[in-house]
């Protein structure tokens, strides 16, 4: 049997609980304390659904009120701490969640929200995997405000904070972190293409194992990049870009994790699991226990009901791909 994740999940609530405690908060009918309660009880009611959809491996730092950039923008202290969440809701309103840099930009831990909440989990007696924003694809997202440097130079600054935060997490007891890298699906520049060796190689040294997810494109060019970086495993899009099945298996080093996201993460109707599960076969005939089974991306964007569906297809393709049955039985 493979091992079944989602890289993120929706977090909205079966009757827009988030959204209905964000504007009553807003127009001061729910203090924080009420919102931050509300926030909980939807985690650890989608962390729930999840599990009994049959994932083993549970998202935590997916959930955010103003938007993950934002999330991000604060734990590594982008945007002030003290920002308070009224700015923080108005920012995502106007659609400025990209973080913008300053030739000085200083970078710290600023905000315990990602580890808070992987006690959550923990506490919940759950096995998690932490999201993040990776190093790279973070900066790409950003501007350089006034202009005349390079995003790039922010990198020296920008790494002892992450190897703080990865850390911090092995701390926690975590094993695996999913790093979301998507610029890797793009033509990028030579220069940032090189910047990935030496970030992964700073990055390997906190005691906790990595999987680099990519999605919305193939890695094309970056497939070789991607697939030696020196981390335990990579995740790959096979809905946006099936053309990169099988190569990626002759690329991928004996030692890694390979998860295939075969189930769309972004739209409606049921996946085609025979389809999926000749390709999961196949893979598994060369990983064995290295297979994991995913959506193609984060399912943020679905509604819950539909959320829950994709989960429980990827745990059933999971839990199929060491069965003989042939795949057309799985549609019958």
């Amino acid at each position: 049997m493979a091992l079944a994740h989602t890289l993120g999940f929706a977090h909205t609530g079966r009757d827009r609980e988030l959204e209905n405690a964000r504007e009553a908060f807003c127009k001061g009918e729910l203090d924080e304390a009420g919102l931050r309660a509300v926030g909980r009880t939807l985690r650890a009611a989608h962390w729930q659904l999840q599990k009994a959809a049959g994932i083993d491996l549970l998202p935590v730092g997916d959930f955010a009120w103003h938007g993950l950039l934002l999330n991000h923008s604060l734990t590594f202290g982008v945007i002030a701490p003290q920002l308070g969440l009224h700015s923080l809701f108005a920012m995502a309103d106007a659609q400025q969640t990209a973080p913008e840099f300053t030739l000085d930009q200083p970078f710290t831990l600023s905000c315990e929200q990602l580890f808070e909440q992987v006690d959550e989990a923990l506490a919940l007696g759950h096995a998690v995997k932490p999201v993040i924003i990776g190093p790279l694809s973070y900066l790409w997202q950003g501007s350089a405000k006034g202009g005349g440097f390079d995003k790039l130079e922010l990198l020296e600054r920008l790494l002892p904070v992450y190897d703080q935060v990865l850390n911090r997490l092995a701390s926690q007891g975590v094993e695996w972190l999913q790093i979301d890298e998507p610029i890797l699906a793009l033509d990028l520049p030579q220069d940032w293409k090189n910047a990935y060796e030496r970030v992964y190689n700073i990055l390997q040294r906190a005691p906790l194992k990595k999987l680099i997810a990519t999605c919305f494109g193939g890695l094309d060019a970056n497939l070789g990049l991607a697939a030696n970086l020196p981390v335990d495993g990579l995740h790959i899009d096979l809905v946006s870009a099936p053309e990169q099945f099988p190569t990626i298996l002759d690329r991928l080093p004996a030692y890694k994790v390979l998860s295939l996201g075969v189930v769309d993460g972004r739209n409606g109707g049921h996946c085609d699991l025979g389809q999926a599960l000749d390709v999961l076969r196949h893979a598994h005939e060369r990983l064995g226990e290295r297979l994991w089974v995913a959506p193609s991306c984060s399912l943020l964007a679905c509604e819950l009901q539909l959320a829950v569906q994709k989960c429980q297809e990827v745990a059933q393709l999971a839990e199929q791909v060491e069965q003989p049955e042939p795949a057309r039985a799985l549609c019958a």
